[in-house]
């Protein structure tokens, strides 16, 4: 279906290691066809005014890749031109665009660990390194609690000789683009990504490597100073300009075991980041943050948020109570 195309085209896409490497996927399967990739404001989970009047007036059909925004936004993109949306995170099935989301229409989400698998199948493509690092990036050491995809994983670093530890720090480098709040260079990272011959041009990319030091030590810092524990769930304050905000809740979750909120109050000027992690299923508070008309929106285990200032007290008290109710 996308190969019959036509037009100019548009990728809207995550910033991460899946959105990056879902993207090089299909710019490779439509190298013949006049089509660029953007990735929203960076922390944003949905398209400003600006950029919905752009994408929806300049091209004939657009790509969204690893990103549940707002219908609305998709709507508004389907006026002009046609939508596609290939994606693992929770939400709901939109009817008027192709979207292609096999957790959303009730399949396990276990056997969809990522976008880049997800977009990997439907092009029908042979296992490759972009298919794999797509899933490691969302789940890192914890992909070997699956283990078909951790079987998988492991035979494909055995037949490239490659290192489970030199795939997860190849996810690490290219998420640097981002934590390090670099639009540009997350826009490019796909179309490098196609002129790279081996992983060691990821593993040994100077710039990546440079960001990753720099962001380490931020990490480290904050990791460092004490968590607060509220009934059972880590609550932690941070104050950076890193958008690192869902590496800390996972370093901590993953490490404590517990369920875990981070609030970072220095990413924006006028609005905080809210991220949590959680041993119950989030789909609950991540559709009460959409009523509340608050930019949201998760997987199984996840909620992420950008909460205006004025409002993150009572989303954070909202958030607290469900996670200290019982499940029935």
């Amino acid at each position: 279906m996308l190969q019959e195309l036509q037009g100019r085209g548009i990728i809207i896409h995550h910033w991460d290691t899946d959105g990056i490497c879902s993207t090089r996927l299909i710019l490779k399967h439509l190298k013949d066809k006049d089509i660029t990739n953007k990735t929203p404001i960076l922390g944003n989970y949905f398209l400003t005014e600006e950029e919905l009047s752009k994408y929806s007036e300049n091209y004939d059909y657009v790509i969204v890749v690893d990103m549940s925004i707002p219908e609305e936004n998709i709507l508004c993109l389907a006026k002009n031109a046609k939508v596609f949306i290939f994606d693992h995170h929770l939400g709901k099935v939109i009817k008027k665009v192709f979207h292609h989301n096999p957790v959303i229409k009730g399949e396990n989400p276990d056997k969809y660990p990522s976008t880049s698998w997800i977009v990997n199948d439907y092009l029908g493509n042979p296992l490759n390194l972009y298919a794999i690092l797509g899933v490691l990036g969302d789940h890192e050491q914890k992909i070997k609690n699956n283990k078909e995809f951790f079987k998988i994983i492991t035979d494909f670093s055995k037949e490239n000789n490659i290192s489970f530890e030199e795939l997860l720090k190849m996810v690490y480098l290219l998420d640097t683009n981002y934590k390090m709040r670099d639009k540009k260079s997350v826009e490019e990272a796909p179309i490098t990504l196609l002129h790279f011959d081996s992983p060691d041009d990821i593993l040994y990319n100077k710039k990546w490597n440079d960001n990753y030091d720099k962001i380490n030590k931020e990490i480290k810092s904050i990791l460092s100073l004490k968590n607060e524990e509220i009934n059972g769930i880590i609550f932690k304050k941070i104050n950076t300009p890193f958008n690192i905000i869902s590496t800390i809740t996972r370093k901590i979750s993953w490490d404590t075991g517990k369920n875990t909120l981070v609030l970072n109050t220095g990413f924006f000027d006028d609005k905080d980041q809210i991220y949590m992690r959680s041993k119950k299923d989030a789909t609950p508070i991540i559709k009460r943050g959409k009523e509340l008309g608050l930019k949201c929106g998760g997987k199984k285990e996840v909620l992420g948020a950008i909460v205006p200032k004025e409002k993150t007290e009572s989303f954070i008290e909202e958030i607290m109570n469900f996670l200290n109710q019982k499940e029935k």
